[in-house]
């Protein structure tokens, strides 16, 4: 049976009513996303703690910051690239605000520790707040000097440009709740269990806890 042209016509109106939904969806997702890079120390443990977080979205681990491109775990922990193990949050500012955001992230560090964070020690380690403009410049140096004034003592986090972020490798994507079995020094474990072991081991949750008590937001969380 041959199609009438009425038919082709009411075929293409629908192909492109269903583009344009499609276009204007991807648009409204767009406009409710906005992205946060942080450095923290142990990137497992930046991410951990805020895919937690209502209205965020994504956690990724990476590295920003150097010189070196497409830079390999491998290497920016064996030094000279100039990148810091990075996380970027992608978040749903109608839900959280960028803000907010750095009010936690700064109280579930050592703020005050230019040398590393916890027993990660190393340029590769230190704490910063990379934005892309100057409103996020104001935002992020109105957060470091809130977190002075409430801890009484000097902020070293810098606010740096953001340069390229370079995701990690897929293997430390999710690291925290992996369920993958790797050997560590306890035997094989799984990720996840690794990852709860090495954050202990490590100190983290009880420094930021010494630092910052009650406000510490992810302390004890892991």
């Amino acid at each position: 049976m041959l199609i009438g042209m009425r038919e082709v016509k009411g075929a293409m109106l629908a192909l492109l009513i269903a583009g344009a939904l499609c276009l204007q969806a991807k648009r409204l997702e767009a406009a409710e996303r906005a992205v946060l890079v942080v450095a923290g120390g142990c990137f497992w443990c930046v991410e951990a703690d805020f895919e937690k977080v209502r209205g965020v979205i994504e956690a990724e681990s990476g590295f920003t910051g150097g010189t070196v491109a497409n830079p390999t775990y491998r290497a920016v922990t064996h030094g000279g690239t100039g990148h810091l193990e990075a996380v970027r949050i992608t978040f749903d500012p109608a839900q959280v605000t960028r803000g907010q955001l750095l009010h936690m992230f700064l109280r579930s560090v050592d703020p005050t520790d230019a040398r590393g964070q916890f027993c990660d020690r190393g340029e590769t380690y230190t704490t910063a707040i990379f934005v892309s403009d100057q409103t996020e410049k104001e935002i992020a140096k109105a957060a470091v000097a809130t977190a002075a004034a409430d801890l009484g003592k000097e902020v070293v986090t810098p606010i740096r440009d953001l340069g390229t972020f370079w995701p990690a490798e897929a293997y430390h994507q999710d690291y925290y709740k992996s369920r993958d079995i790797v050997l560590t020094r306890f035997g094989p474990r799984q990720k996840a269990t690794a990852y709860r072991l090495y954050r202990d081991a490590c100190g983290r949750d009880a420094r930021v806890r010494e630092l910052w008590g009650g406000d510490a937001p992810f302390a004890g969380q892991s």
